[in-house]
């Protein structure tokens, strides 16, 4: 497969992958964070590193608007709800698992802010 058909597959996948996330507001980005160790203000911290890296001007706000669809402190007020303590314990046990890829990513995984910088309010 040559690298221009590669990526357009995986934009393909990644739209994909955001209209989802778009879609299921009833899973929080701590529940994420807890089972798989990323959530989306993390995909779009990787989303505005990328555009970094070639050169392009995104702002982080940019950034998460494309994952979430609209300006994130609207998602926050609409969608977002206070995490609980075993939401917390989940998310921190989770990303332990990530220290190994944390190092070899230079500590941008996970790029997501802590729980009381991501809660409503």
């Amino acid at each position: 497969m040559d690298d221009q058909t590669r990526d357009a597959i995986q934009a393909a996948a990644f739209r994909r992958l955001t209209a989802l996330l778009r879609h299921r507001t009833d899973v929080q980005n701590i529940d994420l964070m807890g089972v798989g160790g990323f959530c989306r203000n993390c995909l779009s911290d990787w989303i505005a590193e990328a555009a970094v890296e070639r050169g392009v001007a995104l702002t982080r706000d940019a950034a998460r608007e494309l994952v979430y669809g609209m300006p994130y402190a609207d998602y926050k007020a609409h969608h977002q709800t206070d995490a609980t303590p075993a939401q917390l314990a989940a998310m921190a046990a989770s990303v332990a698992k990530n220290r190994t890829l944390d190092a070899a990513l230079d500590d941008s995984f996970p790029a997501s802010d802590p729980p009381s910088a991501s809660e409503p309010g």
